[in-house]
């Protein structure tokens, strides 16, 4: 609640809220972590679309969030779009490309 009176763009609130998801699933909450691994990821393609590298990322952790709740086709389709991007912006040599893709 702290968080939710900040601005949209408040970079602690961003920040609050890819933490909440992370630990809603690391202890085993997946179905109450989606809507917010899901609404992490829209607040950072909407305000913070120049860090690719945090999108990325967030695309990664809905990506988890969606394996562990056996919704493996969605999850697949998303680790392809993160695994072509990491080609596109490192190559596919590069360490991030190759975890990616792990």
């Amino acid at each position: 609640k702290m968080y939710l009176g900040r601005p949209e763009i408040d970079v602690m609130r961003w920040a609050a809220m890819g933490s909440l998801g992370s630990c809603l699933r690391e202890n085993g909450r997946i179905a109450e972590a989606l809507p917010v691994v899901e609404a992490n990821l829209a607040l950072s393609r909407r305000n913070f679309s120049f860090d690719e590298e945090n999108i990325l990322t967030a695309q990664a952790n809905l990506s988890a969030c969606l394996t562990d709740l056996e919704r493996r086709d969605e999850a697949l389709i998303l680790e392809r779009a993160i695994y072509a991007r990491r080609v596109a912006i490192n190559g596919v040599s590069h360490e991030e490309t190759i975890l990616s893709g792990y």
